[in-house]
């Protein structure tokens, strides 16, 4: 997949976020205030407490060495009730549509482990078992619990219109 055909992208410093959806930007700036001077923050340095209103929208994935290989760590509600089930404890190949067809799926997964960069993306929601292809807006942040090495991708989801159709 080249960088023109994927609907996803690194998040720099200097990225314009402002047409973001709000609970985005929100969780996005705290990533980078609990970040450590000159490194990543890790899982030890978030508190729940302090974004209480994202939580349902959260997942954790642990990064799984070698590979890497991802498994849900934590799933928030309002993400398990839209999947309709909670696949904490799996796999993300398990759980992802259509993996086998197209395990470039994880792409983004990995760019984003092996850049230690957040990563964006405004696109069809892949991750369902109900084949309703809503849109969906998310970011995911890479955590390392020794500033450097990412062993969590922190992410926020979002449904949103779909951005390729005018709106009524």
């Amino acid at each position: 997949m080249t960088e023109t055909e994927r609907d996803w992208f690194l998040v720099e410093e200097t990225t314009d976020r402002q047409d973001w959806h709000p609970l985005v930007r929100t969780l996005h700036d705290y990533w980078r205030q609990i970040a450590r001077p000159r490194g990543l923050p890790g899982r030890q340095h978030m508190d729940p407490l302090d974004i209480p209103d994202l939580l349902p929208r959260i997942w954790l994935l642990d990064v799984v060495q070698p590979g890497p290989r991802f498994r849900f760590r934590l799933v928030g509600s309002r993400i398990a009730d839209r999947l309709g089930y909670d696949p904490t404890g799996e796999w993300l190949e398990d759980a992802l549509l259509d993996y086998e067809s197209n395990p470039s799926l994880t792409d983004r997964y990995r760019a984003t482990v092996e850049s230690g960069r957040p990563t964006y993306r405004l696109g069809p929601q892949r991750l369902t078992r109900t084949r309703d292809f809503e849109f969906v807006e998310n970011i995911f942040l890479p955590m390392a619990e020794d500033g450097r090495t990412v062993d969590m991708l922190m992410a926020l989801s979002v449904l949103v219109e779909n951005p390729n159709q005018p709106p009524d």
